[in-house]
């Protein structure tokens, strides 16, 4: 998960009237399409995002294929982050989803000249919602590098306790990189002080 990742200035270039699948306070999320694989595949080719999420970039034809195996997928919910005026400005995922024992990970994907206008809590306090208002889910995890601060405090933000450290859990750049684990558990979402996605 990160929150200082994409390339400035690379916008999508958006349909006027995106259907929304959710609304948060000062965002929407829409489905991922096949055609916004271009967009996705230029926020993961950056080196910041590749950093701090700590991927492998990958072809465009790889992420269109990608997209098209995902939305099928019914473990799997990712949704492009839009402004009111249909501006993508990152990516955030459900994954991992296991109905029967009330689990997923969220991942949040923000480009960079849109951090630090709580953006992307928003975004995670919505998709968390719908995780917890929508669907079954009892436990929420997510994962980021220990030094990825914007991340750290987003989840912080959102309600996610630190766990721990999963130690030299990521190989990046020949480098050993450690893991910080958060999570947010049903009656934690349900004691948060905050209106809900439904009510934006």
């Amino acid at each position: 998960m990160t929150e200082d990742t994409g390339i400035a200035g690379n916008e999508h270039d958006a349909e006027a009237e995106r259907e929304l699948s959710w609304r948060a306070k000062s965002v929407g999320l829409a489905a991922v399409d096949i055609d916004d694989a271009e967009l996705l595949h230029g926020w993961r080719s950056d080196p910041v995002t590749a950093y701090e999420i700590g991927i492998w970039p990958r072809s465009l034809t790889a992420m269109r294929e990608r997209i098209e195996r995902d939305s099928d997928d019914d473990d799997r919910d990712d949704f492009l982050i839009l402004l009111p005026d249909s501006t993508p400005i990152g990516h955030i995922a459900l994954s991992g989803q296991n109905i029967v024992n009330g689990t997923a990970q969220v991942e949040l994907m923000l480009a960079p000249q849109h951090r630090g206008h709580g953006h992307g809590a928003d975004a995670l306090d919505a998709l968390v919602d719908l995780a917890f208002g929508e669907l079954p889910m009892h436990r929420l995890t997510a994962e980021t590098h220990t030094d990825n601060a914007p991340a750290l405090a987003v989840l912080a933000k959102s309600g996610f306790v630190h766990e721990g450290i999963s130690r030299a859990a990521c190989l990046h750049r020949g480098r050993r990189h450690d893991l910080a684990v958060f999570s947010l558990l049903r009656p934690e979402w349900e004691a948060l002080n905050r209106p809900r996605a439904w009510d934006a």
